[in-house]
């Protein structure tokens, strides 16, 4: 998430009540969590695998709940919880608004634009020319809707994301700050959900087409032209290249990359990254002719057991 207004890191400091190593005048621009943390951000770590990787990313203000040495060119906030000073900082530069109307007064839409009876569209929403919203659709805040896109009947487009940090005795939750971003010519069906970005974007690209009940879930970035049937399940932080192709009931596993040209057959699983330009089937996934062959031979097995008697 960027901000309005740059802060200084003894500003942000200054907020959460906390000591701070490094230029107190570090500026800040946004606030995002690592998985899309850019130049200028501030971002969090609360998880000793973690560490490494947050020191090393292009965030230059960490709050972290360790005490480290500062790497040159970073500044860091010290912190007994991180997670809940991270959600501090999202509440205050990122305020729910209410809004009464079926339509924001603040959103903006296209020409040509066709919006049905009981669609919901949130505040800041932009929605290009020649879309058609269908009846029960539901666009939260901040989304962006593209040129030529079809959305069917009870479709939720930005809810929360699903990230939640187990406590004691409850799940905290953090707040999402993201936004979905729907390119030009995307068909989205009936019962569809995706879910807005923790503080970076869901996107769905250019000429890419989903059938009824899919979800995608927080910060996925899905290519150019893909086509996902029924009951595609995708999980957060999910990058899925161009023209790929996923059947009825696949499930993705989150922070993988499935390669251009993919395709995979239906009720598989996919649990790590796939290369383009192969089909593939069976959970965990593997190429659908090595798994046909394997299923055959597991077939034959009573016959070959029976003949070695």
């Amino acid at each position: 998430m960027k901000l309005e207004l740059t802060y200084k890191l003894k500003e942000i400091a200054k907020i959460l009540n906390a000591k701070f190593v490094g230029d107190p005048d570090t500026i800040i621009k946004g606030i995002n969590e690592i998985h899309k943390v850019e130049k200028g951000d501030l971002t969090f770590v609360d998880l000793p695998k973690y560490y490494d990787k947050v020191l090393k990313s292009k965030a230059n203000t960490i709050i972290i709940n360790k005490k480290v040495d500062c790497p040159d060119g970073k500044a860091l906030i010290f912190s007994d919880d991180p997670f809940q000073d991270y959600i501090i900082l999202v509440k205050k530069f990122h305020t729910f608004k209410k809004c009464d109307i079926p339509v924001s007064k603040n959103a903006v839409i296209g020409k040509d634009t066709i919006i049905q009876p009981n669609v919901f569209v949130g505040n800041n929403v932009k929605i290009g020319k020649n879309c058609i919203i269908h009846s029960n659709v539901s666009i939260y805040d901040n989304c962006i809707i593209g040129n030529n896109v079809v959305i069917h009947s009870n479709t939720v487009i930005g809810a929360d994301a699903f990230y939640f940090k187990k406590r004691t005795d409850y799940y905290d939750k953090l707040i999402s700050c993201g936004r979905v971003i729907i390119k030009d010519n995307v068909e989205i069906g009936a019962c569809c959900t995706i879910d807005k970005g923790v503080s970076g974007d869901t996107i769905i690209g250019k000429g890419t087409k989903l059938d009824n009940q899919i979800q995608v879930g927080h910060d996925t970035v899905i290519g150019k032209n893909c086509l996902f049937a029924s009951q595609v399940g995708i999980s957060g932080v999910v990058t899925i290249e161009d023209d790929v192709i996923l059947w009825g009931q696949v499930g993705v596993q989150k922070d993988l990359t499935i390669g251009k040209g993919a395709v995979v057959l239906g009720q598989s699983g996919i649990a790590k990254s796939l290369k383009g330009n192969k089909t593939y089937f069976g959970s965990p996934v593997q190429e659908a002719k090595k798994k046909m062959k394997e299923l055959f031979l597991i077939k034959k097995l009573p016959e070959i057991i029976e003949n070695l008697k």
